[in-house]
Protein backbone atom coordinates (compact mmCIF):
# COMPACT_ATOMS: atom_id res chain seq x y z
CA UNK A 1 0.00 0.00 0.00
CA UNK A 2 1.45 2.91 -1.15
CA UNK A 3 0.08 6.05 0.07
CA UNK A 4 2.33 8.49 1.80
CA UNK A 5 4.52 11.44 0.68
CA UNK A 6 7.59 12.55 3.75
CA UNK A 7 9.77 15.05 1.63
CA UNK A 8 9.67 18.21 -0.20
CA UNK A 9 5.60 18.71 0.39
CA UNK A 10 6.36 22.41 -0.50
CA UNK A 11 3.03 24.15 -2.28
CA UNK A 12 5.02 27.17 -2.48
CA UNK A 13 5.87 27.18 -5.85
CA UNK A 14 2.54 26.22 -6.93
CA UNK A 15 1.08 29.14 -5.22
CA UNK A 16 3.45 31.35 -7.37
CA UNK A 17 2.80 29.66 -10.29
CA UNK A 18 -1.01 30.68 -9.67
CA UNK A 19 -0.13 33.94 -7.99
CA UNK A 20 -2.19 33.54 -5.09
CA UNK A 21 -2.65 36.18 -2.81
CA UNK A 22 -0.49 35.31 0.44
CA UNK A 23 -2.21 37.56 2.72
CA UNK A 24 -4.73 40.84 2.60
CA UNK A 25 -3.89 44.47 2.91
CA UNK A 26 -3.87 46.55 5.72
CA UNK A 27 -6.95 48.64 4.53
CA UNK A 28 -8.43 45.29 4.64
CA UNK A 29 -7.61 43.87 7.71
CA UNK A 30 -8.09 46.92 9.73
CA UNK A 31 -11.43 47.28 7.48
CA UNK A 32 -12.05 43.88 9.13
CA UNK A 33 -11.15 44.00 12.59
CA UNK A 34 -13.33 47.44 12.55
CA UNK A 35 -16.23 45.12 11.51
CA UNK A 36 -15.84 42.73 14.18
CA UNK A 37 -15.78 45.10 16.68
CA UNK A 38 -18.73 47.16 15.46
CA UNK A 39 -20.72 44.88 12.65
CA UNK A 40 -23.74 46.63 10.73
CA UNK A 41 -26.58 47.35 12.69
CA UNK A 42 -29.93 45.82 11.57
CA UNK A 43 -32.55 44.50 13.45
CA UNK A 44 -32.46 40.67 14.30
CA UNK A 45 -34.98 38.21 14.91
CA UNK A 46 -33.97 36.55 18.55
CA UNK A 47 -33.49 32.51 17.64
CA UNK A 48 -30.79 31.42 20.17
CA UNK A 49 -33.10 29.18 21.56
CA UNK A 50 -33.07 26.89 18.94
CA UNK A 51 -30.54 23.68 19.26
CA UNK A 52 -27.91 24.76 16.31
CA UNK A 53 -25.91 22.50 14.95
CA UNK A 54 -23.22 22.49 12.56
CA UNK A 55 -21.97 19.47 10.18
CA UNK A 56 -18.28 20.12 8.36
CA UNK A 57 -15.33 18.35 7.45
CA UNK A 58 -12.88 17.62 10.73
CA UNK A 59 -11.37 20.70 11.93
CA UNK A 60 -13.19 23.26 9.71
CA UNK A 61 -12.97 26.55 11.05
CA UNK A 62 -14.88 28.68 8.38
CA UNK A 63 -18.81 27.35 9.19
CA UNK A 64 -21.35 28.70 6.55
CA UNK A 65 -24.55 26.80 7.90
CA UNK A 66 -26.25 25.48 10.52
CA UNK A 67 -29.60 23.30 10.85
CA UNK A 68 -32.04 22.41 12.97
CA UNK A 69 -34.52 20.15 11.24
CA UNK A 70 -37.68 18.67 12.46
CA UNK A 71 -40.52 16.26 11.72
CA UNK A 72 -44.12 18.21 12.13
CA UNK A 73 -47.69 17.10 11.80
CA UNK A 74 -47.68 17.54 8.05
CA UNK A 75 -44.25 17.09 6.82
CA UNK A 76 -40.53 18.97 7.87
CA UNK A 77 -39.39 22.11 9.41
CA UNK A 78 -35.88 23.17 8.13
CA UNK A 79 -34.47 25.78 10.34
CA UNK A 80 -30.87 26.88 8.63
CA UNK A 81 -29.12 29.50 9.66
CA UNK A 82 -26.55 30.98 7.33
CA UNK A 83 -23.49 33.51 8.52
CA UNK A 84 -24.47 36.72 7.73
CA UNK A 85 -21.00 38.47 5.99
CA UNK A 86 -23.08 41.28 4.16
CA UNK A 87 -23.66 42.52 8.29
CA UNK A 88 -19.49 42.65 8.34
CA UNK A 89 -19.16 43.57 4.84
CA UNK A 90 -19.37 47.66 3.88
CA UNK A 91 -20.53 47.75 0.44
CA UNK A 92 -17.37 49.60 -1.99
CA UNK A 93 -15.21 49.25 1.16
CA UNK A 94 -12.01 47.49 1.15
CA UNK A 95 -13.48 44.58 2.11
CA UNK A 96 -15.49 44.40 -0.46
CA UNK A 97 -13.33 45.63 -2.97
CA UNK A 98 -10.75 42.51 -2.23
CA UNK A 99 -13.56 39.91 -2.20
CA UNK A 100 -14.59 40.77 -5.62
CA UNK A 101 -10.96 40.67 -7.04
CA UNK A 102 -10.75 36.87 -4.83
CA UNK A 103 -14.06 35.73 -5.88
CA UNK A 104 -13.86 32.44 -3.64
CA UNK A 105 -12.04 30.74 -1.03
CA UNK A 106 -9.13 28.67 -2.58
CA UNK A 107 -8.45 24.96 -0.39
CA UNK A 108 -4.76 24.12 -0.66
CA UNK A 109 -3.30 20.94 1.30
CA UNK A 110 -0.33 23.08 3.44
CA UNK A 111 -3.50 25.67 4.05
CA UNK A 112 -6.58 28.48 2.65
CA UNK A 113 -6.49 30.85 0.59
CA UNK A 114 -9.29 32.89 2.10
CA UNK A 115 -12.26 34.83 0.72
CA UNK A 116 -12.40 36.75 4.09
CA UNK A 117 -9.44 38.04 6.48
CA UNK A 118 -10.05 35.19 9.68
CA UNK A 119 -10.50 37.40 11.97
CA UNK A 120 -13.93 36.99 9.81
CA UNK A 121 -13.81 33.95 8.11
CA UNK A 122 -12.88 31.94 11.36
CA UNK A 123 -14.27 34.29 13.83
CA UNK A 124 -16.66 36.69 14.01
CA UNK A 125 -18.66 35.25 10.83
CA UNK A 126 -18.15 31.60 11.90
CA UNK A 127 -20.91 30.07 12.84
CA UNK A 128 -18.44 28.27 15.73
CA UNK A 129 -20.37 26.81 18.48
CA UNK A 130 -21.39 27.81 21.99
CA UNK A 131 -20.96 31.64 20.33
CA UNK A 132 -23.82 34.13 19.57
CA UNK A 133 -23.67 35.02 15.91
CA UNK A 134 -25.72 37.22 13.42
CA UNK A 135 -27.07 34.98 10.44
CA UNK A 136 -29.57 34.70 8.22
CA UNK A 137 -32.37 32.55 9.19
CA UNK A 138 -33.98 30.25 6.53
CA UNK A 139 -37.16 28.83 7.47
CA UNK A 140 -38.85 26.30 5.24
CA UNK A 141 -41.50 24.22 5.55
CA UNK A 142 -42.45 21.20 3.39
CA UNK A 143 -45.22 18.38 3.24
CA UNK A 144 -44.75 14.69 3.63
CA UNK A 145 -43.06 13.97 0.34
CA UNK A 146 -40.23 17.07 1.39
CA UNK A 147 -41.94 19.56 -1.18
CA UNK A 148 -41.43 22.98 0.13
CA UNK A 149 -44.52 24.77 1.00
CA UNK A 150 -43.62 27.72 2.82
CA UNK A 151 -40.43 29.47 3.25
CA UNK A 152 -39.24 32.58 5.62
CA UNK A 153 -35.70 34.53 5.71
CA UNK A 154 -35.04 37.31 7.56
CA UNK A 155 -31.77 38.21 9.71
CA UNK A 156 -31.77 36.88 13.18
CA UNK A 157 -28.88 35.88 16.25
CA UNK A 158 -28.46 32.01 16.25
CA UNK A 159 -25.87 30.28 18.57
CA UNK A 160 -24.59 26.42 17.03
CA UNK A 161 -24.71 24.42 20.27
CA UNK A 162 -22.42 21.53 18.51
CA UNK A 163 -19.87 21.22 15.89
CA UNK A 164 -20.40 17.74 13.80
CA UNK A 165 -18.34 16.08 11.25
CA UNK A 166 -19.83 13.97 8.89
CA UNK A 167 -18.28 10.96 10.01
CA UNK A 168 -19.45 11.44 14.06
CA UNK A 169 -22.81 12.49 12.46
CA UNK A 170 -23.22 8.86 10.52
CA UNK A 171 -21.76 6.78 13.41
CA UNK A 172 -24.92 8.37 15.81
CA UNK A 173 -27.19 7.80 13.57
CA UNK A 174 -25.94 4.16 12.97
CA UNK A 175 -25.47 3.87 16.52
CA UNK A 176 -29.42 5.09 17.03
CA UNK A 177 -28.31 8.01 18.71
CA UNK A 178 -28.84 11.34 17.09
CA UNK A 179 -28.56 14.52 18.00
CA UNK A 180 -32.15 15.63 17.93
CA UNK A 181 -31.54 18.35 15.69
CA UNK A 182 -30.69 16.23 12.77
CA UNK A 183 -32.65 13.13 13.70
CA UNK A 184 -35.11 13.65 11.07
CA UNK A 185 -32.52 14.42 8.44
CA UNK A 186 -32.60 11.09 7.25
CA UNK A 187 -36.11 10.96 6.35
CA UNK A 188 -35.94 14.37 5.15
CA UNK A 189 -32.71 13.14 3.38
CA UNK A 190 -34.16 10.45 1.41
CA UNK A 191 -37.26 12.12 0.41
CA UNK A 192 -35.73 14.95 -1.05
CA UNK A 193 -33.03 12.47 -3.13
CA UNK A 194 -36.14 10.52 -4.54
CA UNK A 195 -37.77 14.42 -5.43
CA UNK A 196 -34.33 14.95 -7.33
CA UNK A 197 -34.69 11.75 -9.10
CA UNK A 198 -38.52 12.99 -10.18
CA UNK A 199 -37.12 16.04 -11.20
CA UNK A 200 -34.18 14.81 -13.53
CA UNK A 201 -31.52 15.31 -11.58
CA UNK A 202 -28.33 14.31 -12.77
CA UNK A 203 -25.53 13.52 -9.47
CA UNK A 204 -21.98 12.19 -10.96
CA UNK A 205 -21.02 10.28 -8.20
CA UNK A 206 -17.37 10.05 -9.58
CA UNK A 207 -14.39 8.77 -7.14
CA UNK A 208 -13.04 11.84 -5.52
CA UNK A 209 -9.56 12.08 -4.39
CA UNK A 210 -8.53 13.76 -1.06
CA UNK A 211 -4.79 14.68 0.18
CA UNK A 212 -3.84 15.22 4.04
CA UNK A 213 -1.28 15.06 6.14
CA UNK A 214 0.54 12.75 8.12
CA UNK A 215 2.42 13.09 11.47
CA UNK A 216 5.90 12.81 9.71
CA UNK A 217 4.63 15.95 7.67
CA UNK A 218 4.33 14.39 4.27
CA UNK A 219 0.86 13.58 2.63
CA UNK A 220 -1.50 11.10 2.15
CA UNK A 221 -3.54 10.78 -1.14
CA UNK A 222 -6.43 8.48 -1.38
CA UNK A 223 -9.89 8.14 -1.82
CA UNK A 224 -12.73 10.64 -0.30
CA UNK A 225 -14.74 8.87 1.91
CA UNK A 226 -18.86 9.68 1.26
CA UNK A 227 -21.23 8.97 3.57
CA UNK A 228 -24.90 9.11 3.46
CA UNK A 229 -24.87 12.01 5.45
CA UNK A 230 -22.99 14.17 2.59
CA UNK A 231 -25.49 13.48 0.57
CA UNK A 232 -28.79 14.39 3.01
CA UNK A 233 -26.56 17.13 3.97
CA UNK A 234 -26.40 18.50 0.81
CA UNK A 235 -29.91 18.22 0.03
CA UNK A 236 -30.46 20.44 2.98
CA UNK A 237 -28.18 23.36 1.23
CA UNK A 238 -29.55 22.53 -2.20
CA UNK A 239 -33.63 22.94 -1.02
CA UNK A 240 -32.49 26.43 0.32
CA UNK A 241 -30.63 27.80 -2.47
CA UNK A 242 -34.15 25.97 -5.01
CA UNK A 243 -36.25 27.98 -2.49
CA UNK A 244 -34.08 31.20 -2.91
CA UNK A 245 -34.24 30.82 -6.72
CA UNK A 246 -37.53 30.67 -6.93
CA UNK A 247 -38.12 34.09 -4.52
CA UNK A 248 -35.71 35.84 -7.43
CA UNK A 249 -37.50 34.41 -10.38
CA UNK A 250 -40.48 35.73 -8.95
CA UNK A 251 -39.47 38.94 -8.46
CA UNK A 252 -37.51 39.29 -11.47
CA UNK A 253 -34.46 39.91 -10.29
CA UNK A 254 -31.65 38.06 -9.04
CA UNK A 255 -28.69 35.51 -9.94
CA UNK A 256 -29.08 31.81 -10.67
CA UNK A 257 -26.62 28.70 -11.00
CA UNK A 258 -27.63 27.59 -14.22
CA UNK A 259 -26.82 24.44 -16.62
CA UNK A 260 -28.72 23.97 -19.94
CA UNK A 261 -30.24 19.93 -20.35
CA UNK A 262 -28.63 18.01 -22.13
CA UNK A 263 -28.65 17.38 -26.14
CA UNK A 264 -30.87 14.70 -27.22
CA UNK A 265 -27.75 13.47 -29.13
CA UNK A 266 -25.29 13.42 -25.78
CA UNK A 267 -28.08 11.00 -23.86
CA UNK A 268 -28.26 9.01 -27.04
CA UNK A 269 -24.53 8.96 -26.66
CA UNK A 270 -24.54 8.03 -23.11
CA UNK A 271 -27.03 4.98 -24.13
CA UNK A 272 -24.96 3.09 -26.34
CA UNK A 273 -22.13 3.66 -23.68
CA UNK A 274 -24.32 2.12 -21.43
CA UNK A 275 -24.61 -0.78 -23.78
CA UNK A 276 -21.05 -0.96 -24.36
CA UNK A 277 -20.60 -1.05 -20.88
CA UNK A 278 -23.13 -3.86 -20.61
CA UNK A 279 -24.84 -2.30 -18.03
CA UNK A 280 -28.28 -2.58 -19.09
CA UNK A 281 -30.66 0.83 -19.32
CA UNK A 282 -34.37 -0.29 -18.10
CA UNK A 283 -36.70 0.40 -20.48
CA UNK A 284 -38.39 4.16 -20.18
CA UNK A 285 -35.92 4.78 -16.93
CA UNK A 286 -34.55 8.84 -17.49
CA UNK A 287 -31.31 9.73 -16.98
CA UNK A 288 -31.34 10.38 -13.20
CA UNK A 289 -33.46 7.46 -12.64
CA UNK A 290 -30.70 4.82 -14.56
CA UNK A 291 -27.59 6.78 -12.74
CA UNK A 292 -29.61 6.47 -9.51
CA UNK A 293 -29.46 3.22 -9.79
CA UNK A 294 -25.51 2.24 -10.20
CA UNK A 295 -23.41 1.04 -7.84
CA UNK A 296 -20.77 3.47 -7.79
CA UNK A 297 -18.43 1.15 -6.72
CA UNK A 298 -18.31 -1.23 -10.34
CA UNK A 299 -15.69 -0.56 -12.73
CA UNK A 300 -18.10 -0.64 -15.51
CA UNK A 301 -20.40 2.18 -13.33
CA UNK A 302 -17.32 4.48 -12.44
CA UNK A 303 -16.30 4.27 -16.34
CA UNK A 304 -19.99 5.79 -17.50
CA UNK A 305 -19.98 8.22 -14.74
CA UNK A 306 -16.73 9.47 -16.33
CA UNK A 307 -18.51 9.83 -19.36
CA UNK A 308 -21.61 11.25 -18.04
CA UNK A 309 -19.48 14.67 -17.70
CA UNK A 310 -20.12 15.39 -21.13
CA UNK A 311 -24.05 15.46 -20.34
CA UNK A 312 -22.93 18.82 -17.46
CA UNK A 313 -21.19 21.46 -19.53
CA UNK A 314 -21.87 25.04 -19.89
CA UNK A 315 -22.48 25.72 -16.30
CA UNK A 316 -22.22 29.33 -15.64
CA UNK A 317 -24.14 32.53 -13.52
CA UNK A 318 -26.73 34.11 -14.99
CA UNK A 319 -28.00 37.25 -13.44
CA UNK A 320 -30.93 39.08 -14.41
CA UNK A 321 -32.95 42.65 -13.47
CA UNK A 322 -36.48 42.84 -15.07
CA UNK A 323 -36.45 40.69 -17.29
CA UNK A 324 -36.09 36.67 -17.12
CA UNK A 325 -33.12 35.46 -18.60
CA UNK A 326 -33.94 32.10 -21.25
CA UNK A 327 -32.18 29.84 -19.20
CA UNK A 328 -33.16 29.39 -15.33
CA UNK A 329 -32.82 26.07 -14.35
CA UNK A 330 -30.16 23.99 -13.63
CA UNK A 331 -29.45 20.40 -15.28
CA UNK A 332 -27.47 18.68 -12.49
CA UNK A 333 -30.39 19.84 -9.91
CA UNK A 334 -33.66 18.98 -11.97
CA UNK A 335 -34.75 23.17 -11.70
CA UNK A 336 -33.56 26.52 -10.52
CA UNK A 337 -31.19 27.28 -8.17
CA UNK A 338 -29.05 29.77 -6.52
CA UNK A 339 -25.80 30.00 -4.39
CA UNK A 340 -26.85 31.25 -0.75
CA UNK A 341 -25.64 29.00 1.58
CA UNK A 342 -21.87 29.95 1.68
CA UNK A 343 -21.19 33.52 1.90
CA UNK A 344 -17.64 33.11 4.09
CA UNK A 345 -16.77 31.03 1.07
CA UNK A 346 -18.27 32.22 -1.85
CA UNK A 347 -19.06 36.06 -3.39
CA UNK A 348 -22.09 35.51 -4.88
CA UNK A 349 -24.22 34.51 -1.89
CA UNK A 350 -24.01 37.39 -0.72
CA UNK A 351 -25.26 39.00 -3.37
CA UNK A 352 -28.34 36.80 -3.78
CA UNK A 353 -29.13 36.42 -0.32
CA UNK A 354 -29.61 40.16 -0.09
CA UNK A 355 -31.93 40.13 -2.82
CA UNK A 356 -33.67 37.61 -1.16
CA UNK A 357 -33.64 38.90 1.87
CA UNK A 358 -34.66 42.19 0.10
CA UNK A 359 -37.78 40.62 -1.02
CA UNK A 360 -39.17 39.02 1.95
CA UNK A 361 -39.67 41.96 3.78
CA UNK A 362 -41.39 43.62 0.22
CA UNK A 363 -38.28 46.15 0.26
CA UNK A 364 -36.58 47.66 -2.35
CA UNK A 365 -33.18 45.74 -3.14
CA UNK A 366 -30.45 47.76 -2.39
CA UNK A 367 -28.73 49.34 -5.21
CA UNK A 368 -25.57 48.67 -4.34
CA UNK A 369 -26.77 44.90 -5.31
CA UNK A 370 -28.37 45.86 -8.25
CA UNK A 371 -24.85 47.22 -9.36
CA UNK A 372 -23.03 44.41 -8.43
CA UNK A 373 -25.22 42.12 -10.91
CA UNK A 374 -23.18 43.33 -14.06
CA UNK A 375 -19.95 41.45 -12.95
CA UNK A 376 -20.72 39.22 -10.09
CA UNK A 377 -21.19 36.39 -12.94
CA UNK A 378 -18.12 37.07 -14.83
CA UNK A 379 -16.09 36.90 -11.29
CA UNK A 380 -17.63 33.64 -10.34
CA UNK A 381 -16.30 32.22 -13.26
CA UNK A 382 -13.28 32.95 -13.26
CA UNK A 383 -12.44 32.30 -9.88
CA UNK A 384 -14.49 28.99 -10.23
CA UNK A 385 -11.90 28.34 -12.97
CA UNK A 386 -9.06 28.82 -10.85
CA UNK A 387 -10.47 27.31 -8.10
CA UNK A 388 -10.11 23.78 -10.87
CA UNK A 389 -7.12 24.29 -12.15
CA UNK A 390 -5.74 24.99 -8.35
CA UNK A 391 -7.07 21.58 -7.10
CA UNK A 392 -5.98 19.45 -10.06
CA UNK A 393 -2.60 20.90 -9.61
CA UNK A 394 -2.13 20.41 -5.93
CA UNK A 395 -3.39 16.72 -7.03
CA UNK A 396 -1.22 16.37 -9.64
CA UNK A 397 1.50 17.51 -7.47
CA UNK A 398 1.16 14.82 -4.28
CA UNK A 399 0.54 12.33 -7.10
CA UNK A 400 3.52 12.19 -8.50
CA UNK A 401 5.63 13.00 -4.81
CA UNK A 402 3.67 9.68 -3.69
CA UNK A 403 4.83 7.91 -6.63
CA UNK A 404 8.09 9.37 -7.37
CA UNK A 405 10.02 6.25 -5.77
CA UNK A 406 7.79 3.75 -7.27
CA UNK A 407 9.01 3.63 -10.95
CA UNK A 408 8.48 0.01 -12.36
CA UNK A 409 6.09 -0.83 -9.86
CA UNK A 410 2.58 -2.06 -10.80
CA UNK A 411 -0.75 -1.47 -9.28
CA UNK A 412 -4.53 -2.19 -9.55
CA UNK A 413 -6.54 -0.05 -11.84
CA UNK A 414 -9.69 0.80 -13.50
CA UNK A 415 -10.28 2.14 -17.31
CA UNK A 416 -12.89 4.84 -16.80
CA UNK A 417 -12.02 6.30 -20.91
CA UNK A 418 -10.36 4.26 -23.73
CA UNK A 419 -9.54 5.39 -27.15
CA UNK A 420 -7.23 2.82 -29.62
CA UNK A 421 -4.31 2.93 -27.47
CA UNK A 422 -4.34 5.61 -24.81
CA UNK A 423 -6.96 5.11 -21.47
CA UNK A 424 -7.87 7.55 -18.61
CA UNK A 425 -7.55 5.39 -15.65
CA UNK A 426 -8.01 5.41 -12.19
CA UNK A 427 -5.61 3.41 -10.04
CA UNK A 428 -6.97 2.03 -6.90
CA UNK A 429 -4.47 2.78 -4.50
CA UNK A 430 -2.90 5.60 -4.04
CA UNK A 431 -6.35 6.99 -5.41
CA UNK A 432 -4.55 8.40 -8.97
CA UNK A 433 -6.21 9.41 -11.85
CA UNK A 434 -3.89 9.20 -14.60
CA UNK A 435 -2.91 8.28 -18.40
CA UNK A 436 -2.28 4.88 -19.48
CA UNK A 437 -0.77 3.23 -22.81
CA UNK A 438 -1.62 -0.23 -23.75
CA UNK A 439 -3.41 -2.28 -26.63
CA UNK A 440 -7.20 -3.37 -26.20
CA UNK A 441 -7.86 -1.04 -23.81
CA UNK A 442 -11.65 -1.30 -22.81
CA UNK A 443 -13.83 1.07 -20.49
CA UNK A 444 -14.80 -0.52 -17.42
CA UNK A 445 -12.50 -3.15 -17.06
CA UNK A 446 -9.70 -3.48 -13.71
CA UNK A 447 -6.29 -3.91 -14.90
CA UNK A 448 -2.62 -3.93 -14.13
CA UNK A 449 -0.92 -1.09 -14.93
CA UNK A 450 3.00 -0.42 -14.85
CA UNK A 451 4.35 3.03 -13.42
CA UNK A 452 6.75 4.41 -15.96
CA UNK A 453 8.02 7.26 -15.62
CA UNK A 454 7.02 10.43 -13.18
CA UNK A 455 8.15 14.26 -13.44
CA UNK A 456 7.85 16.03 -10.38
CA UNK A 457 8.32 19.08 -11.69
CA UNK A 458 5.72 19.22 -14.43
CA UNK A 459 3.53 17.10 -11.53
CA UNK A 460 3.13 14.09 -14.54
CA UNK A 461 2.94 10.68 -13.59
CA UNK A 462 3.05 8.12 -16.79
CA UNK A 463 1.19 3.97 -16.80
CA UNK A 464 1.48 1.59 -19.12
CA UNK A 465 -0.36 -2.24 -19.44
CA UNK A 466 1.26 -4.31 -17.33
Amino acid sequence: MIRTHSAGGDFGPLRAEFSLPESFGPDVLAEAEAAVLDPLAERREDATDLPFVTIDPPGAKDLDQAMVVEKTAHGFRVHYAIADLASFVPPGGALDRESRLRGQTLYLPDGNVPLHPPVLSEGAASLLPGEIRPAVLWTIETDEAGEPTATRVRRALVRSTEQFDYETVQAALDAGNPHPSVAALPELGRRRRELAVRRGAVELQLPEQEISGNPDGGWVLARRPRTVVDAWNAEISLLTGMAAARIMIDARVGVLRTLPDPEPEAVDWLRRSADALGIAWPSGATVSEFLSRLDPGQPASMALYADTTRLLRGAGYTAFDGELPALTTHAGIGGAYAHVTAPIRRLVDRFATEICLAVSAGREVPEWVRAALADVPDRMMASDTLAAKVERACIDQVEAWVLAEHIGGEFSAVVLRADENKAEILVEDPTVMAKCAGEKLTAGERIGVRLTAVDVEKRKVSFERA
